[in-house]
């Protein structure tokens, strides 16, 4: 087994990345995975699916992640009228100058929360295509650069729910992982209804500064990863290329953001070094809004009535199948 550095010289302090946890528990009770997996996706610098039932916390996790970070921060309400304008902005006719003027959208902010996004439709959508996969839009004719840092942080209801629109392949791409919340336990559900009612995430107090959220987001690439384990990664890639079970497998783009997501996981678990278990917990968060399954699996999805869990399944039983190093 290979050595690694014993300790992590970067300016990432692991109890500020504590504080960051509570800070965002303060608002959302129980859900411990999911905000500790929230805080890599932004360490990352990804983009982050929230999907689940309404009334779960979904929009308070999105809100209190931002929150957490001193940065702009813009809600935009995803619905079946919206226009790809009302995301980006719109160039209007000044006539005290004579020319034309453009109009900064929502998106021109450093964390974008975009609550129900399969509400709108295809065309809407891929509006953030480009800022997500670039930082930066195309707007007549003109190339203009977005805010660092850029997060776009999405809700949505599962697709079996009326006046929804699955979002495409090459848009869920674009995201680092998908998170489901799912019910609290009965003692945090208890927490929640004698908790005073607040507005979504207000309570959460803002831990870090831009800059040091910065400082951070560039700590995260001296994480080492051993050889050993970028190939186990890649094993578990290409295993979704020949699996019989997907139609589609992962692209290079994932293998990328699978990556970058495994040195942040080791940030967050406090070291400055890679290993496997770190790539097998992440896996199926990465990768299962990634993978098509194939007809057969999709129909059997659809009658147990949990089709948006097909994909993680296969790449459960993709990883029971590949050694782990070490």
């Amino acid at each position: 087994m290979p050595t690694h550095p014993a300790a992590f010289a970067t300016p990432i302090s692991r109890g500020k990345l504590r504080q960051i946890e509570h800070a965002i528990e303060t608002s959302i009770r129980g859900k411990n995975e999911a905000v500790r997996m929230a805080l890599v996706c932004l360490l990352a610098r990804g983009h982050l699916l929230i999907e689940d039932v309404p009334g779960v916390g979904k929009t308070t996790l999105a809100q209190a992640l931002a929150r957490s970070v001193d940065g702009n921060f813009h809600r935009l309400q995803f619905t079946s009228d919206m226009l790809p304008s009302d995301v980006l902005g719109v160039t209007i006719y000044n006539a005290h100058s004579e020319q034309f003027d453009f109009k900064p959208g929502p998106i021109f902010t450093n964390f974008l929360l975009a609550d129900e996004i399969n509400r709108t439709t295809p065309k809407t959508q891929s509006a953030l295509l480009e800022a997500m996969n670039e930082q930066q839009i195309s707007v007549e004719g003109r190339t203009l650069p977005l805010p660092d840092p850029f997060m776009v942080i999405a809700t949505q209801n599962p697709a079996e729910h009326h006046g929804t629109y699955p979002l495409p392949e090459s848009q869920l791409d674009r995201f680092l992982m998908r998170l489901r919340i799912g019910y609290p336990d009965l003692a945090s559900e208890r927490e929640i209804i004698r908790q005073p009612e607040t507005r979504h995430g207000e309570s959460t107090p803002q831990v870090l500064s831009r800059e040091e959220l910065l400082a951070m987001q560039d700590a995260v690439k001296q994480v080492v990863v051993d050889e050993a384990i970028v190939t186990y990664m890649l094993a578990i890639v290409e295993r979704t290329r020949t699996h019989e079970g997907l139609a589609l497998g992962v692209s290079p783009r994932g293998s990328q953001a699978f990556y970058r997501a495994v040195q942040a996981y080791a940030v967050v678990e406090g070291r400055g070094f890679a290993v496997p278990d770190d790539a097998k917990t992440l896996a199926p968060k990465v990768f299962g809004h990634r993978v098509v399954p194939g007809a057969r699996q999709a129909l059997s999805s659809r009658r147990n009535g949990a089709s948006a869990a097909a994909g993680e399944r296969i790449i459960e039983e993709i990883l029971a199948g590949i050694e782990v190093p070490f």
